[in-house]
């Protein structure tokens, strides 16, 4: 029997529900505050948990309030028993939304910490966020009152209709799970495709990889293509790089000369130019007696792959001008062509000129002689 509602009962349900609120502005000026030192401290996972704990205590704060507010209310066992079940589904709700906030803010503050860059692999944040979201789910069934028992069977069943209908979808999932977990390749490196695709990792998730190329356009992959590929990656096993530079000078050039030269351009490239190695040795390699130059190669450090282009760059304009300054030739290359007189022709003696791609080129003088009559 329900006893009946008295003004007492609704001061004490008042104030019970006013102390939820009244904790919940506090809680909620007190995690402020901790958030405001989190930002001071050198890791980022305080700040994840603050900023999460903030969405939850406040609505825990105020569904305590409730339920204590009806549980001093002349209620009856149902409505009593439906109130606090709801409640509770409410508080659990709450609380895996910001578990599933937390741990997936951690995961990709170390998916951050450990590639080093700003790019998120999110195939492991949204794989954390969906398993913490189904645990909850269940519980919150089971806190009702219904029986999970007949959904996992059910599920356990439809999973195998579900995998057969996407193996596309399931191969590209554990093709990122597989390519982040050995760490062949993380968002940030750069890495070019046997199939011509190169760029910038800036992110692998559940079904494709983003490649941002040096044209700062998108070049989505899909991850059993990325797997299943052949792939050189710039970034492995360590950053920086040599540059292979090809030169030329004249066979009648001191190549004492010109290799000191060389290695004195080397030097300022590396030490003037961003992205360059000062400590890098440069190395000048003679290897070709060509047709018209004798050939060599400059080997230049590099800090990073982008970095390249600038430094040569800047390599090729110091080294013409520095070869000028000194009186090393570059010869242009030459060909010479030799022109028969056809039979028949009138032989002047006198000489012409061929030309060939803009460059005279002498032709044979021809001379007549006559043969006497027999």
């Amino acid at each position: 029997m329900t006893r009946t509602l008295t003004p007492h009962d609704l001061i004490v349900a008042g104030i019970a529900l006013a102390a939820g609120i009244a904790a919940a502005l506090l809680l909620r000026v007190l995690l402020r505050w901790l958030g405001e030192r989190a930002v001071r401290t050198n890791w980022s996972g305080d700040d994840i948990i603050v900023h999460a704990l903030r969405a939850l205590v406040p609505w825990a704060a105020i569904t305590g309030g409730a339920a204590v507010a009806a549980s001093v209310l002349p209620l009856t066992s149902r409505v009593e028993r439906n109130v606090t079940m709801t409640l509770t589904a409410l508080l659990i709700v709450a609380a895996t939304l910001t578990v599933a906030r937390i741990i997936a803010g951690l995961v990709q503050a170390l998916a951050h910490a450990r590639s080093g860059v700003a790019g998120s692999a999110t195939i492991f944040v949204n794989i954390t966020r969906v398993v913490v979201l189904a645990m909850g789910f269940l519980v919150m069934l089971e806190t009702l009152g219904v029986s999970i028992a007949p959904l996992l069977t059910a599920l356990g069943v439809g999973g195998l209709a579900v995998a057969l209908a996407l193996q596309d979808t399931l191969a590209n999932l554990f093709a990122g799970v597989h390519i982040l977990a050995s760490r062949t390749v993380q968002p940030g490196h750069y890495i070019k495709l046997s199939s011509g695709e190169e760029g910038y990792v800036v992110d692998i998730n559940w079904r494709n990889t983003v490649v941002r190329t040096l044209s700062d356009n998108l070049v989505i992959i899909p991850n059993t293509k990325l797997s299943g590929t052949n792939m050189t990656n710039f970034h492995r096993p360590e950053q920086q790089m040599t540059l292979n530079v090809q030169v030329g000078v004249g066979y009648d050039s001191d190549l004492e000369h010109v290799e000191r030269v060389t290695i004195e351009v080397v030097e300022g490239v590396m030490t003037d130019v961003t992205g360059a190695l000062p400590e890098h040795e440069p190395l000048v390699r003679f290897h070709t007696f060509g047709d018209s130059r004798i050939g060599f190669t400059v080997i230049l450090g590099v800090g990073e792959f982008s970095d390249q282009y600038r430094i040569k760059h800047e390599f090729i304009k110091r080294l013409h001008q520095r070869y000028r300054a000194e009186g090393i030739r570059i010869p242009a290359p030459t060909r010479t062509v030799s022109v028969q007189q056809a039979a028949g022709q009138s032989t002047d003696g006198q000489q012409s000129d061929v030309h060939l791609s803009g460059l005279p080129i002498p032709a044979p003088r021809h001379t007549a002689e006559q043969v006497p009559a027999s």
